[in-house]
């Protein structure tokens, strides 16, 4: 994942390097970690972070009384079963805090949700940017969008925020087809054992719950977009009108998915979910190519200020019985991150 403000309902994460400088790191889900080149061990360490969405995540609906914003725990283990550890972004911590915060990760993680605009856009907008520039300057930083945050880069590069497009793939199970199997290499499903890559094409072992996304022909009539993307695989929703299921950045270490690879182990609340032997592997198959790509990082922050922005300061709320979907959420009351539960 990667460093990112907690924002309310859609979500960003980062992860923090377990450690300063030293001969051999590990890997944090958290999404967003700049780095400049220490000496590169033959093992390293990523921190993903994540941002918060608005809204308390629980009764799905924004905080009655505070800035409340939450972070499904479901990214969180999902960064976590690949090895790497999150920090999480709140989407309106002070600049001068998600700045810092960003400077202990390896990576980001933009979670789904449906804040499309105000605080939490600016900070996905100014985060997204740090991004790209993380990598212009050397560091290998990657960025996973998924759902919402696909979205949200789709508004972002294209500079149209009326670029996405109606669907209807809510608590919907679908395939993922691939344009052309020559895309695989370099990608996310390069790891992919041969067999379950021939399922993906087959089997409904995607979890899909979205309104919008964005059409093959929409992205490639959009110079900015095609430029900037290479369409991995597509999906049909209900009435099987096609969307873009998965891209790659050409040129930047950025995987957007508008699917949800982390449904699959860690979410229970939605009847359509696949969670069969096939589907996990899916799951985990993804989560090891983002700390894979985060371990890339140069970024080596202090060991103290890592352990002191770690989730692990953070207590998740059960939600399960609430029926929202979502079966654990962090929530945190403000910006200053204070647990809600705690």
């Amino acid at each position: 994942m990667a460093t990112t403000p907690t924002i309310p309902n859609p979500k960003l994460r980062s992860i923090p390097s377990s450690s300063s400088a030293s001969s051999s790191s590990s890997a944090f889900p958290a999404i967003l970690a700049p780095a400049r080149p220490h000496r590169r061990s033959s093992t390293s360490m990523a921190n993903p972070r994540s941002a918060s969405h608005p809204g308390d995540g629980a009764s799905g609906r924004l905080s009655n009384a505070t800035a409340a914003s939450n972070i499904p725990a479901s990214y969180v283990k999902f960064v976590e079963s690949a090895g790497a550890r999150v920090i999480p972004l709140l989407y309106n911590d002070p600049e001068e805090t998600l700045l810092d915060k960003l400077s202990l990760v390896n990576g980001v993680l933009f979670t789904g949700g449906w804040a499309k605009k105000g605080q939490y856009f600016e900070t996905i907008k100014k985060v997204f940017q740090i991004i790209l520039d993380r990598n212009d300057a050397g560091d290998h930083f990657p960025l996973f969008a998924i759902c919402l945050g696909f979205e949200l880069v789709n508004m972002i590069v294209s500079k149209d925020h009326n670029i996405c497009e109606s669907f209807s793939a809510e608590n919907q199970a679908s395939t993922l087809q691939f344009t052309n199997y020559s895309v695989i290499q370099g990608s996310v499903f390069e790891r992919f054992p041969p067999e379950l890559l021939e399922k993906l094409s087959t089997d409904c072992l995607a979890m899909q719950n979205h309104k919008f996304g964005i059409s093959p022909q929409r992205l490639q009539e959009n110079y900015a977009l095609s430029s900037f993307f290479k369409i991995l695989t597509t999906s049909a929703d209900e009435n099987n009108a096609i969307y873009v299921s998965t891209a790659q950045a050409y040129n930047y270490p950025v995987t957007c998915f508008q699917w949800h690879p982390e449904k699959n182990a860690f979410e229970w609340g939605l009847s359509m979910i696949p969670h069969s032997e096939d589907a996990v592997q899916v799951t985990q198959h993804v989560g090891n190519y983002f700390i894979s790509e985060a371990r890339k990082s140069s970024n080596r922050p202090p060991a103290e200020k890592v352990l002191n922005n770690l989730i692990y300061n953070y207590s998740p709320t059960y939600c399960g019985k609430e029926g929202k979907g979502y079966d654990e959420v962090y929530i945190f009351s403000e910006y200053t991150g204070k647990s809600l539960n705690e």
